[in-house]
C-alpha cells in the first residue's frame, strides 16, 4: 500500500479506492477533503494507470486550484500533467479550442464585471435617450443578466420567469439583454457567464466535439460541488457519458452562496441526476474540539434540506464556548479587545455578518494600538490605473473591443471627445477593427483631434509590430515601452504627487507580472486571460501577526485557533430580508443563514466566542435587539455565559404576531428605544403601519413563534 494511502482514515481510503460509477463524497468541515481528492488523483494515475492528461480536476477558486495542483505534483511524478482549472478557466480553454465551431474569434477577450456594467451603462443611456440609470439599478440589471446565464439562458430563450423578477421600471429588460449580448459579440468579447453557457451550448450542439472531449477526459473530479450553479451542473452533464469516471466532493451544510447563483439542489439531487452514485461520508474532523463540533452540528441539524453527517473528532472536548450578552457594539468591541491581551493575534478572527459591523472594531483597535487587517475583495486589476493599461493590451489581442478602445484612446487625454469617438464607431462595420476604422476617419477631424488620434494609432502600430516580430525577450519589455510611450506613467506620477497615491508603482507591478510570458500576441493573450481568471485579490490565508476582521462569507476555507462570531441578533445574523417587509428571513433563506453560522463556528480550532448586543444603532437610531434564534439552538451544556444576567427580553421579539383592539392583527417589524422607552413598529394585516411605546401599546401577543 502506498504511503499516501496508509495516512488516510477508513472513510477517506474508501473514497480514494472507489473507481466504478459516480461518487459523491460528503466531506464535513475539517475532514481532510483536499487530501482525499488529491490522493485520489494520484491513485488513479499510479494504480489505475490513467494518463494524467486524461484527468480533469475542477476547483471553485484559483487558490484551491493552485493548492490542488501542488499537492498532486508532490504525490506522483506526473501529477503536473493533470488539468486543474476552475469552471470558468476550463470554459475559456474549451471555447478557445473550438472557437471556430461556434463562430467565435479565437482571440476573444473576457470582460470583467466592471466592463460589463460600463457596457450596460452605455446601452441603457442610448435606450433612455441620454437619461442615466441609477447605479444600484444598473447593478440589478447586471445581476439579472448574470442570473440568466447561470441558468443557461441566452436572449433568444424564454426569459419570462426571469423578467418578472427584474423590477426595473421603464426598461425592456429582455431587450436590453439582447442589445448587451449583440454588443459583446460585435466587440469579440465574452463575460464570465458566457464562459459557462457558451461552453454548454458548444458541447450540446456539437456531438463530435462533445464525444472528443469525453474521450479526452476519462476521469472528472469536482471540488466544493455545493457551490455549483445550474450552468456548471449542465456542463458536468455534458462532460460525463457514463463511461468516464465522475467524482464530486462537497458539503451541503456549507452551501452559502445562493446570492452568486449556487444551487443547493445540485448536491442534494446528485444521486438522482447521476444514477448509480455511491455516497461516502467523511465525518472525522481534524480541526476543532468536540465542544465546538457539538455546537455546530446541533445548530445545523435544525435544517431540513440536508443529507446529514455526524461530525466527530479524536481531540479533547476543549474549553466551553463563551456566549456573551452585551449592551451595545461598543461594549462588544471592548469585550473582544480584552480577550486579545493574551496575544496570538495572527490566529484570531472576528467574524461579522455585515460589512458595516467592522467600523466599531476598527475604531477601537486603532485607539488601543491593536494591529488588525480587514479582509476585503478588492482586486489588483480593478484599480483604475491597471484598467487603463489593460485597455491598451487588450486592443492588441482584440482590436474590435469597444470598451478597451474607448478607455485607451481617452487616457491620457489626447483631444479626442465623445463626438469623435462616435464618428469612429459609426465608421466600422459589423465586428470591424476599430484601429482601422479610426485610421480611415483621420482626414475628417480638426487638426488637434487628428494629431492626437495619429499619435495614438502610431503607438498601437509600433506595439503590434514588436509583438508580431516574436522577439526572444519577455513580454514585460514590450509592455514597459508601451506604458511609458503612452503617457500613462507620467499621467499617474502627476496624480501620485498631488494625491499622495502609489498608482505609478502599481503600473510597475503590472509590468513585472508580464515577465513570465513570451513577447508575442499569444503570450499577451495568455497573460490577459490569467489576469482575469487568476487569483489577484488579497490572500486571506496569509498570516500577518494581526487580528483578522472578516465577514462570515469570506471565512470559507479558513481556520483560526480563536474565533469571535459577533452581532448574533435577529435581523443581523440571521439578517433582515429585503423582500419581506424588513422581517427576519424564513424558509430556504433562514436555512442558508444557519449554514453560514455553521461555517463560522467550524472555522475555530480551540476557542469560540459568540456575542450578542441588547441594543444596536441602525440608521442613526439605537434600537432594541433580540438575541439570534441560533443561540437558542446551541446546547446549553457546552456554553459558559458571560454577563451578570442574560437579558430575558420583553416577550415581543421581531416578527411575532400581535393584536390591537383598534387595528386588528399584525406583526412587529421594528424595535428601538427613545430616552430609555422601548418602541415598536407594527405592520397590520390592513396594510397600516403604526408605532407605539411598548409599555402603553395595549398590544396582545397572539403567536408564540416569531
Amino acid at each position: 500500500m502506498p504511503a499516501y494511502l496508509r495516512a488516510l482514515n477508513p472513510q477517506q481510503r474508501q473514497a480514494v479506492l472507489h473507481t466504478a460509477g459516480p461518487l459523491l463524497i460528503l466531506a464535513g468541515a475539517g475532514s481532510g477533503k483536499t487530501r482525499v481528492i488529491t490522493t485520489k488523483i494520484a491513485y488513479l494515475i499510479d494504480r489505475e494507470s490513467l494518463d494524467p492528461r486524461s484527468i480533469l480536476a475542477v476547483a471553485f477558486t484559483n487558490k484551491a486550484a493552485d493548492e490542488m495542483r501542488d499537492r498532486v505534483r508532490s504525490l506522483t511524478p506526473t501529477g503536473g500533467e493533470v488539468m486543474v482549472k476552475t469552471f470558468h478557466a476550463f470554459g475559456a480553454w474549451l471555447l478557445r479550442l473550438y472557437a471556430r465551431e461556434i463562430d467565435l474569434p479565437r482571440g476573444f477577450t473576457i470582460c470583467d464585471d466592471e466592463d460589463s456594467l460600463a457596457l450596460l451603462k452605455r446601452i441603457t443611456q442610448e435606450e433612455l435617450e441620454g437619461s442615466k440609470l441609477p447605479q444600484h439599478r444598473l447593478k440589478e440589471l447586471g445581476a439579472w443578466i448574470s442570473r440568466a446565464k447561470d441558468l443557461c439562458l441566452l436572449p433568444d430563450d424564454d426569459l419570462s420567469a426571469l423578467e418578472a423578477r427584474a423590477g426595473i421600471p421603464g426598461l425592456d429588460t429582455a431587450g436590453i439583454y439582447q442589445l448587451y449580448q449583440d454588443r459583446l459579440e460585435r466587440s469579440g468579447c465574452l463575460d464570465f457567464g458566457d464562459l459557462l453557457v457558451r461552453a454548454v451550448r458548444l458541447l450540446d450542439g456539437q456531438p463530435e466535439v462533445r464525444e472528443r472531449i469525453r474521450e479526452r477526459f476519462r476521469a472528472i473530479l469536482v471540488d466544493e460541488y455545493q457551490d455549483s450553479n445550474y450552468a456548471q451542473f449542465r456542463l458536468l452533464q455534458q462532460l460525463h457519458d457514463g463511461r468516464n469516471y465522475l467524482c464530486v466532493v462537497g458539503d451541503e451544510d456549507q452551501s452559502i452562496y445562493s446570492f452568486r447563483g449556487a444551487e443547493l439542489e445540485n448536491i442534494l439531487n446528485f444521486s438522482e441526476k447521476f444514477p448509480g452514485t455511491e455516497i461516502v461520508r467523511l465525518e472525522e474532523n481534524y480541526r476543532s474540539t468536540q465542544t465546538i463540533l457539538e455546537v455546530a452540528s446541533r445548530v445545523v441539524a435544525n435544517n431540513y434540506n440536508r443529507l446529514g453527517k455526524n461530525l466527530f473528532t479524536r481531540k479533547s472536548a476543549g474549553s466551553p464556548v463563551i456566549l456573551a450578552y452585551l449592551e451595545d457594539p461598543e461594549e462588544e468591541a471592548l469585550f473582544c479587545a480584552e480577550r486579545l491581551k493574551s496575544g496570538d493575534l495572527a490566529e484570531t478572527a472576528i467574524l461579522y455578518r455585515m460589512n458595516f459591523q467592522s467600523r466599531v472594531f476598527e475604531s477601537l483597535f486603532a485607539r488601543l494600538g491593536i494591529p488588525y487587517r480587514v479582509v476585503g475583495t478588492v482586486r489588483f486589476y480593478e484599480r483604475q490605473e491597471i484598467k487603463d493599461a489593460l485597455a491598451y493590451l487588450t486592443l492588441m489581442v482584440n482590436p474590435a473591443n469597444e470598451l478597451a478602445f474607448r478607455r485607451a484612446i481617452t487616457t491620457p487625454r489626447r483631444g479626442i471627445g465623445t463626438r469623435s469617438l462616435d464618428k469612429i464607431l459609426v465608421r466600422r462595420r459589423g465586428a470591424g477593427n476599430l484601429l482601422e476604422a479610426a485610421s480611415k476617419t483621420l482626414q475628417s477631424f480638426p487638426a488637434k483631434t487628428a494629431k492626437g488620434l495619429r499619435t495614438f494609432l502610431s503607438l498601437m502600430e509600433s506595439f503590434k509590430a514588436r509583438l508580431s516580430e516574436g522577439s526572444a525577450g519577455a513580454l514585460s519589455g514590450v509592455v514597459q515601452r508601451l506604458i511609458m510611450d503612452s503617457g500613462l506613467v507620467d499621467h499617474y506620477r502627476e496624480r501620485d504627487e498631488s494625491d499622495g497615491t502609489g498608482k505609478a508603482g502599481n503600473l510597475e507591478e503590472l509590468i513585472n507580472a508580464t515577465s513570465e510570458y513570451p513577447a508575442t500576441v499569444e503570450g499577451l493573450s495568455l497573460f490577459l486571460e490569467s489576469l482575469l481568471l487568476g487569483s489577484t485579490e488579497e490572500d486571506p490565508f496569509l498570516k500577518t501577526g494581526q487580528v483578522t476582521l472578516i465577514t462570515a462569507h469570506n471565512t470559507k476555507g479558513l481556520e483560526f485557533d480563536r474565533v469571535f462570531i459577533t452581532g448574533l441578533e435577529d435581523g443581523i445574523f440571521p439578517h433582515y430580508s429585503s423582500t419581506v417587509g424588513g422581517l427576519p428571513v424564513a424558509g430556504a433563506e433562514l436555512e442558508e443563514e444557519r449554514r453560514l453560522f455553521y461555517v463560522g463556528v467550524t472555522r475555530a480550532r480551540k476557542e469560540l466566542y459568540l456575542t450578542t448586543c441588547r441594543k444596536r444603532r441602525v440608521f442613526g437610531t439605537l434600537q432594541g435587539s433580540e438575541p439570534s434564534r441560533f443561540l437558542s439552538e446551541v446546547p446549553r451544556e457546552h456554553l459558559h455565559v458571560y454577563g451578570a444576567k442574560a437579558p430575558e427580553g420583553d416577550g415581543y421579539p421581531l416578527g411575532c404576531g400581535v393584536y390591537h383592539d383598534d387595528y386588528g392583527p399584525g406583526i412587529i417589524n421594528r424595535k428601538w428605544e427613545v430616552d430609555g422607552v422601548a418602541m415598536v413598529s407594527v405592520r397590520f394585516d390592513s396594510g397600516k403601519i403604526a408605532r407605539f411605546p411598548l409599555k402603553y401599546s395595549r398590544l396582545e401577543r397572539v403567536s408564540s413563534d416569531p
